[in-house]
């Protein structure tokens, strides 16, 4: 009996069609060239189609299939990106077992020298390089700035200045606008290396400065303000430019907090670099791994005296095995000798201690923790409390002096706003004094919001007046001008309603004041750049405020 035959299964017959020729061999024609192949063509064939994948992004859109063809210049990109991107060293590509990889993968593909790979990483750089000079040229986006300075080994001064905004897409952005050397640590000389990097970048429209607590910075600032003002971006003369680095100041308070005791931290330290190993003597089973710290990154030392006082069995253990261990600490220059039980304890305190602050980004609550151990009847934690509590209140003591965006963040987070913000104050300055500062910090919050909304409005009369700013013009295409009419359509829109006065009486402020807080279950996690995002439109005005103040403390995770 003759077979049944069966379907086709291989999804290369979607294709080609099957037919038998004069010779009686087995041959497919293409349905779209009407070319004659083997059925072993057709099969190599489909392997040159494949899921399109967007350049650069690397998403597969499923469903999709397209021609495929080898490209050097693509590949060449690629490993160009690669290499920035897994930090590789450009002699990467000589190595035997990389040109065994290619041959197997795509013997198309020529390796490129070290050489070439470097500048087509260079190339690479100056393309982004101008999409973002692009980007800020033409965005009205408010742009934060952070600097630093610091002195090498070699005595050459160096300064790094990042930008950190939010985009249209309500996401956080971190970008390094340069890392130079600089003549000295002088204000003169980091103004004029902040304003020269700013004007290279094309960068006018900045809402903060942040750097750390030397007078020099302040000089700098300073001039900033001039310059900012003078350049005719400065929201409200700049009065709110100047922040002074969170990080900074917390690492200076900690610090202070452990100055008593130094040499216990020394001590744990020393051991720490001593030490190999005795974890599974003791049978001790830790996810943790001992590191050093780095004594001028309060953080870090946290990090290490916590790992290590889970290992206090290993060192008394080790101590005993090996007397080297304790002759070279003893004798050691940094320490006086092998951490002992007063020390550990002292550790456990510490460690329990630093916890309060290692998550720290920006909790008004610390002067309460901080009050808490003053009172404390152990004298460890009293003492390091009121050490922190000297340095703390050096530079956040007196709130007047304070930038009021590290409030105002609070109230622009939907979970707390001013209702949060009077309870929290009152209970670190008193009723009466927490009731009076809730209300300039209110007044303030009015006073930039009404900023925001003059430019606003400015911005929609020079689009209304014919002059498109320059955000929109992106493309003269017909769907970039359909883009700018409905941007139009609703900036006429709201400017009908501010005309009217309904807006006057019930602002974007007003409305997301008198709304409920948002309520969030402890554990969950809260994305407060998507809770803008999703209620940008309800607040078309604050949203912006918002964007610049979250994008100014980097509080989104």
């Amino acid at each position: 009996m003759k077979r049944k035959s069966m379907k086709p299964r291989s999804v290369v017959w979607d294709h080609f069609s099957k037919f038998i020729d004069d010779t009686g061999i087995q041959k497919g024609k293409c349905n779209h060239c009407e070319k004659d192949v083997t059925t072993r063509q057709s099969q190599l064939s489909l392997q040159s189609l494949s899921s399109s994948t967007q350049e650069g992004g690397g998403n597969y859109q499923l469903g999709t299939l397209s021609s495929w063809h080898f490209d050097q210049d693509v590949a060449r990109r690629k490993l160009a990106k690669m290499t920035i991107i897994d930090e590789l060293p450009f002699m990467f590509v000589e190595g035997e077992g990389f040109k065994e990889w290619v041959e197997c993968i795509q013997p198309k593909f020529r390796i490129p020298s070290r050489w070439t790979v470097s500048r087509d990483c260079y190339d690479l750089y100056l393309k982004e390089r101008k999409k973002l000079k692009s980007y800020f040229q033409n965005s009205s986006q408010r742009i934060c700035i952070t600097t630093d300075t610091w002195t090498s080994l070699q005595r050459i001064n160096y300064m790094c200045i990042t930008a950190h905004y939010i985009d249209d897409n309500w996401t956080l952005h971190k970008k390094t606008l340069n890392f130079c050397p600089i003549g000295s640590h002088k204000g003169d000389d980091i103004s004029m290396a902040v304003e020269s990097c700013l004007l290279n970048w094309g960068i006018k429209r900045v809402f903060t400065v942040t750097v750390d607590n030397t007078s020099s910075n302040d000089v700098a600032v300073t001039y900033l303000k001039k310059k900012i003002n003078g350049w005719g971006f400065g929201i409200l003369n700049c009065k709110y430019l100047h922040m002074r680095c969170i990080a900074h100041i917390i690492n200076l308070v900690v610090v202070n907090g452990l100055k008593e005791n130094i040499e216990v931290v020394k001590r744990v330290r020393e051991a720490v670099r001593y030490f190999k190993s005795c974890c599974e003597m003791e049978g001790i089973q830790s996810k943790y791994h001992l590191s050093l710290d780095v004594s001028t990154r309060w953080n870090s030392t946290y990090l290490m005296l916590r790992t290590a006082e889970k290992f206090e069995n290993a060192f008394d253990k080790f101590a005993t095995i090996d007397p080297c261990f304790k002759f070279d600490l003893v004798s050691g220059k940094e320490c006086d000798g092998v951490p002992d039980s007063l020390d550990w304890d002292y550790i456990r305190k510490t460690v329990d201690f630093l916890g309060h602050f290692y998550d720290l980004t920006l909790k008004i609550s610390v002067d309460c923790l901080l009050q808490e151990w003053k009172m404390s009847d152990d004298l460890t934690l009293a003492n390091m409390g009121e050490n922190m509590k000297v340095k703390f209140d050096k530079y956040w003591g007196d709130p007047d002096k304070m930038n009021k965006l590290i409030y105002i963040a609070v109230v622009m987070d939907p979970r707390y706003k001013m209702e949060f913000m009077g309870f929290a104050l009152s209970a670190v300055y008193g009723n009466g004094k927490g009731l009076d500062l809730t209300h300039k910090i209110k007044s303030v919050v009015y006073e930039l919001f009404d900023e925001y909304k003059r430019m606003f409005a400015n911005e929609n009369a020079n689009i209304n007046d014919g002059h498109v700013h320059s955000n929109a013009i992106e493309n003269l295409d017909e769907e970039g001008s359909k883009k700018r009419s409905r941007m139009n359509l609703g900036s006429q829109f709201l400017k009908h309603k501010i005309e009217i006065g309904e807006t006057k009486n019930k602002s974007d402020l007003d409305c997301y004041l008198n709304e409920s807080i948002q309520v969030v279950e402890e554990n969950n996690e809260f994305d407060i750049l998507l809770w803008w995002k999703l209620n940008s439109n309800r607040f078309p005005i604050l949203s912006h405020m918002a964007r610049d103040i979250l994008a100014h403390l980097q509080i989104v995770k």
